[in-house]
């Protein structure tokens, strides 16, 4: 039973890794990135970090909300929400 709920994890992080792929070429224009930490399928939390450029944006929570939380949340079904730490 462990195996399965693990390989689902693993399969929702691969899904959010490849949404999040779609994200970067924008980030780094200017000179940001996000790094996933932690995507959970259950509770749909999906935990990133914000680095380069974007770590200290002032506009870092625009970019958030609705670059990659949008985009999260039109690709993926089971993401609820999107924190960055």
């Amino acid at each position: 039973m462990r195996a399965a709920a693990a390989s689902e994890s693993s399969d929702f992080e691969r899904a959010v890794e490849l949404v999040l792929d779609d994200v970067r070429p924008m980030l780094r224009m200017d000179g940001g990135n996000v790094e996933l930490v932690s995507a959970d399928q259950q509770s749909g939390r999906v935990e990133v970090h914000l680095v380069g450029a974007c770590g200290h944006c002032p506009a870092s929570g625009y970019t958030l909300s609705f670059a990659i939380e949008a985009k999260l949340k039109a690709k993926l079904a089971d993401v609820r929400e999107v924190i960055a730490l």
